[in-house]
């Protein structure tokens, strides 16, 4: 699809117009805004359901002090939605500037304090950050998997380089993503956290459900340990993607193929399926293994496409992602009004 015909096709897609996908991404962090930066694109019905298990950096000292969410995914996905005009490029500067100096505040992230602010004010996570997405003029809404803070844990083999063969227990998001050793079951404290309402409800009335790429053990599997979000992803009539990462993540998935991605993936929730697997071109070194193994373990088709930054750097080109998803979108069959 060439630049120009995506440019045509985006002024045609404004929000509440009949004709186009109502479309829910999730994830978090840098995977997610990639994917939310790309949708926004071809989409104006556009959710993005947020992992909240963060507890490094701003999100963590505002959930130690205030006992809150931790903000700074939600942050990103909101900065991701914003547009391209002068007003969305100006405030998504805005809510991702962090304050410099020695003070309190250094480190801190703008938008983390305005979210954490209206929390504060209006006491409903939902309503506060629809009123930021307001604010930036996002082209969607941002929604946290759940309303209570999340521990992320896992058993990790070799996480003391000293006993590369000893299974350990790793606490906390920002830990577990710097793990020397390997990563082989993540889960959640709470075990059963509730899921927010809202996500739950954009799930099962989605037309697609866009899971990933992102850090797959603390931003992609947390989603499916939810148990009120994982049966909404297995129940609803929405077709899914999973959208692979470009390369491995030093420390969580060190030396990961796709296919034990999927592997991994399909441990956790065994009994969730997708619909197609969307991976880079140049990042399956084995295009008919990783299709084997998307039938056999999630019962999805592959498709492979250009999706990298042309300049080589490690990082999803939102034109290109934009017109895989397009596509995937439009040659794997409609469902719900939009057809």
């Amino acid at each position: 699809m060439t630049g120009r015909t995506l440019r045509l096709r985006r002024r045609k897609l404004v929000p509440g117009r009949k004709g186009q996908p109502k479309v829910v991404a999730l994830g978090g962090g840098m995977g997610l805004s990639a994917s939310l930066t790309a949708l926004r694109r071809i989409t104006g019905d556009l959710t993005a359901v947020v992992t909240v298990a963060d507890d490094g950096g701003s999100s963590g000292r505002l959930r130690d002090e205030l006992d809150v969410l931790p903000p700074g995914d939600l942050r990103k996905a909101l900065a991701a939605l914003c547009g391209d005009d002068q007003w969305g490029r100006t405030w998504a500067q805005v809510v991702q500037h962090r304050f410099t100096g020695e003070g309190d505040l250094k480190g801190h992230a703008v938008g983390n304090l305005l979210i954490v602010a209206l929390w504060e004010q209006l006491g409903d996570h939902v309503a506060a950050l629809d009123l930021v997405g307001k604010l930036l003029g996002a082209h969607g809404r941002v929604l946290p998997m759940s309303a209570v803070p999340l521990e992320l844990q896992a058993e990790v083999r070799g996480h003391d380089p000293d006993r590369p063969d000893e299974l350990s227990t790793v606490r906390g998001q920002a830990t577990v993503a710097l793990t020397p050793g390997e990563v082989q079951r993540v889960r959640l404290v709470p075990s059963d956290p509730p899921a927010v309402p809202e996500a739950v409800s954009a799930v099962l009335d989605a037309d697609w459900v866009v899971v990933g790429p992102g850090s797959w053990f603390s931003s992609v599997i947390p989603h499916l340990l939810v148990p009120e979000l994982l049966q909404a992803l297995c129940e609803t009539k929405a077709r899914k993607v999973l959208s692979l990462n470009l390369a491995p993540q030093p420390g969580e998935t060190d030396g990961f193929s796709p296919q034990r991605h999927l592997e991994v993936l399909a441990r956790h929730a065994p009994k969730l399926a997708f619909d197609v697997v969307l991976a880079d071109q140049d990042a399956v070194p084995d295009a008919e293994g990783l299709r084997r193994e998307a039938a056999e373990l999630l019962g999805g088709a592959v498709e492979l496409a250009a999706v990298a930054a042309p300049d080589g750097s490690p990082r999803h080109d939102p034109e290109l992602l934009a017109a895989a998803y397009d596509r995937i979108f439009r040659m794997h069959g409609r469902i719900g009004p939009w057809r």
